[in-house]
């Protein structure tokens, strides 16, 4: 999945939140003024005035001959940072990665968050919709990149939704200083009659790097995707968070108990999977009037029994007041521990209950067949391959602990199958390998795991193991077969892990 940039322009931010604290100046012009250096300077204006000709940054002196009914307020330096810093906060419930550019933008980063409200449309909508009703002016744009939902939100069609690929499309028609140059680079380009960004797109780079500088063509790179722009989130992002909004307020018990039992079993497969436990949780309730609800819990160990971790939140949903209604929750598992799975838990039974899960293997067994059901024991070897063993009976026991120290996959293939890759010598991971045909981009990798030869049993090359992670969040295991100073090195995967 691709990364989505939502951008939210507010382009009267302090006199939008000036008029909710004055009314009485919904129908008049006015400006919000500050002295610099002996002059009084316009810092901001509301809609009614800009309709005039007033501009911001305009001497006052030179507004009131433009407009002598034009009423004049005084400016807070600090109120867009403080302003723009609570609608950050409260737009968390839309996505947990914001970022703030002054003075008057938010930047979401909404990859994966939108199906939530059934579209990126409906997304936006929802979000107009919020801030309308706030009494707040708002402009948005979502594409693939900050700098082509940046130009389209302030010099395009508001709520305008650019598809992967078209970033050039949506940007040819707009002006040059959509793409956020300098000031003296907008001066150039105008003066050679360079107005809009499809008219000097297409130049060669070594033309407008030559004639504008290094700067033009990173915002081109930036605003068609080449280069990634690293904004700064308002909050650190928390890596076990689970989100779930909701269609209609929730304003009744049964309807939280609901919430946070999805939550938990979301978050408790996503535990799963890492091989964690949590140790303290957090609930978060947005509510439709603004206020945020919270409530914690904690476990004596790492815990990712839903049931368990469900009745310590019971005794604390009496002390969550929904008000109007609750719009989303968010759960956030602060505090996580390695918590690894027994692997012979199931089969540590006896008696009748050992009888029960007889049968119900054998009920299993009559719909999907003998050979899809396995119990496996570990086995006293190192080489992967002869690491464990199936068990005859359900009542066998294991003679050795399974290997819990260093990561092995769920699945491992019974003869490791050849792959292709590209890959740094001597004793790196792979950059990207081919598997079956499809091509697996490395994003991050674990290793290498030296693993000998049992000699008592076989000879033959050593191999070096790697966990490896690709674009799509997989994770195989991988092994490099003797080293290259032999001429004769052979790359395996052998392994996937959940």
């Amino acid at each position: 999945m691709s990364r989505r940039i939502a951008v939210i322009w507010f382009p009267h931010l302090v006199t939008d939140r000036f008029l909710r604290k004055q009314p009485e100046l919904k129908d008049i012009p006015f400006v919000l003024v500050v002295n610099e250096r002996g002059r009084r300077v316009v810092k901001a204006i509301n809609a009614l005035a800009q309709e005039k000709g007033i501009r911001v940054d305009m001497v006052l002196a030179d507004c009131k001959a433009l407009l002598p009914e034009l009423t004049v307020c005084d400016y807070d330096e600090a109120e867009p940072k403080k302003l723009l810093t609570a609608l950050a906060e409260w737009c968390i419930r839309y996505s947990p990665f914001i970022s703030i550019d002054l003075p008057d933008v938010l930047i979401l980063d909404v990859s994966g968050c939108t199906h939530l409200w059934g579209g990126e449309q409906n997304y936006l909508n929802d979000i107009h919709k919020k801030f309308n009703a706030f009494g707040y002016t708002i402009r948005s744009a979502m594409a693939d990149t900050i700098g082509t939902a940046w130009a389209v939100c302030h010099f395009g069609n508001s709520g305008s939704i650019i598809e992967t690929g078209k970033e050039v499309k949506a940007l040819t028609s707009l002006p040059n200083t959509a793409l956020r140059l300098e000031p003296s680079i907008i001066d150039k380009l105008d003066k050679l009659g360079l107005k809009t960004i499809g008219s000097f797109i297409t130049m060669p780079s070594s033309a407008l790097k030559r004639r504008f500088g290094q700067s033009i063509l990173k915002r081109l790179a930036q605003a068609l995707g080449e280069e990634m722009e690293i904004t700064e989130p308002m909050q650190p992002l928390i890596p076990f968070q689970k989100r779930l909004p909701s269609l209609e307020p929730i304003r009744t018990a049964e309807g939280i108990e609901i919430a946070i039992k999805t939550l938990l079993q979301m978050l408790c497969e996503r535990l799963q999977q890492e091989m964690k436990g949590l140790r303290k949780c957090t609930l978060t309730c947005y509510r439709l009037d603004g206020v945020v609800v919270k409530t914690e819990i904690g476990t004596s160990k790492p815990s990712r029994n839903t049931l368990h971790l469900y009745k310590l939140f019971e005794n604390k949903i009496s002390q969550i007041e929904p008000d109007l209604g609750i719009e989303l929750f968010v759960m956030d598992a602060l505090v996580v521990e390695e918590l690894h799975s027994s692997q012979d838990a199931l089969w540590t039974v006896s008696g009748k209950d050992e009888s029960v899960i007889a049968e119900l293997l054998d009920r299993l067994s009559g719909k999907t067949g003998v050979q899809a059901i396995h119990r496996y024991l570990p086995a006293e070897h190192y080489w992967p391959e002869r690491s464990f063993k199936n068990a005859t009976s359900l009542s066998e026991k294991a003679s050795t602990e399974w290997r819990t120290d260093l990561p092995r996959p769920l699945h491992i293939l019974p003869v490791p199958e050849l792959i292709e890759v590209s890959v740094p010598i001597p004793d790196y991971p792979p950059l990207l390998f081919r598997y079956k045909g499809v091509i697996h981009n490395v994003k991050k990798a674990d290793g290498p795991e030296r693993i000998e030869q049992e000699w008592w049993l076989q000879q033959g090359l050593y191999r070096d193991y790697y966990c490896v992670e690709d674009e799509h969040g997989s994770r195989y295991w991988l092994f490099r077969s003797g080293d290259y100073d032999s001429g004769n090195v052979k790359w395996f995967i052998h392994g996937f892990f959940t």
